[in-house]
């Protein structure tokens, strides 16, 4: 009988990696839990034990904040979740078509925002959605829409749902770039016999592909959570610290920046920041422990 032999060398190969991802994110994440059970006090920091937690859920000037952030972290999930994943499941199916043309093209085309910077998007948008000098009056004006043109990024209403869409035009590139991937990968062998059997187009994707490809849309769906609900650079790019107007779009990260940092007359505090912060991370937790915990009941609905 051989004798398995101890791989060392792949310690040695990760060791690097797992330092660096421990020292960015390992310690900060238990420091930051850390800091949560503790308040400024004279003599320096004090253990409070779950205070600051009471103080975030039950004193009204800070649960009023809190849950209006969260229900709009939820509000900007949903879109990215109704128009983002779907959008790039259809794009992916159609530049997947073996016959388009210039697909490569397209895909390109879509992908490029995904890596642009959070200031250049935000920026932007904000000068395009400018009724003074923005140019999409001007546009819709052309197409005989400028009846429909508002200051959406000025209006409480629509301020949010505004953001969320110009987020979904962002990275809409990357549930595409995923479900085109999982798209290659299904075998020739099965879309022949579909074929065999009459299903083509419409009907070949529905009973075939989408099957086959629900394991990356679940994976899209819990990126797209965690993504959401860690928001925050184009909310701040556009509307600022303040999330206005009057707080409409203020996320859990807008809402920590302030805490934690402070902001024109509020001081900072990091034992508030620091709750809010890990209150974040167990939403966060929930959230992908239940979708996992979803996932398993199905996969053994369907063994049995």
């Amino acid at each position: 009988m051989v004798k398995a032999r101890t791989r060392f060398h792949i310690a040695v190969f990760l060791a690097p990696a797992v330092l660096v991802y421990t020292a960015v994110m390992i310690v900060p994440l238990f420091d930051t839990l850390r800091l949560s059970f503790y308040r400024g006090g004279p003599e320096g920091a004090e253990f409070a034990g779950i205070a600051n937690f009471r103080t975030l859920f039950g004193d009204p000037r800070w649960s009023a904040s809190f849950w209006n952030a969260l229900g709009n972290n939820f509000w900007f999930f949903l879109i990215h979740m109704a128009v983002q994943n779907p959008v790039g499941i259809a794009l992916a199916a159609i530049l997947s078509h073996p016959r388009l043309r210039f697909a490569a093209l397209y895909r390109s085309a879509i992908f490029i925002p995904t890596i642009l910077s959070f200031v250049i998007v935000g920026f932007a948008w904000k000068l395009i959605l400018s009724p003074i000098w923005g140019i999409a009056p001007g546009i819709l004006d052309a197409v005989g829409l400028k009846a429909f043109f508002a200051p959406w990024l000025g209006k409480e209403h629509y301020a949010l749902t505004t953001l969320a869409l110009v987020s979904v035009w962002q990275f809409v590139g990357i549930p595409m770039m995923l479900i085109y991937a999982a798209l290659l990968s299904i075998p020739e062998e099965v879309l022949e016999a579909g074929e065999i059997d009459g299903l083509t187009g419409w009907a070949a994707f529905r009973k075939i592909k989408l099957p086959l490809i629900l394991p990356s849309i679940g994976i899209i769906s819990i990126l797209t959570f965690v993504g959401n609900f860690n928001a925050f650079d184009l909310i701040y790019t556009a509307q600022g610290a303040l999330a206005g107007p009057n707080f409409s779009t203020d996320i859990l990260g807008t809402f920590l920046y302030r805490t934690f940092f402070g902001f024109q007359l509020q001081l900072g505090d990091p034992y508030m920041g620091s709750a809010i912060a890990s209150a974040m991370f167990f939403i966060i937790l929930a959230g992908v422990c239940l979708y996992l915990f979803g996932i398993q009941t199905r996969m053994r609905r369907y063994q049995f």
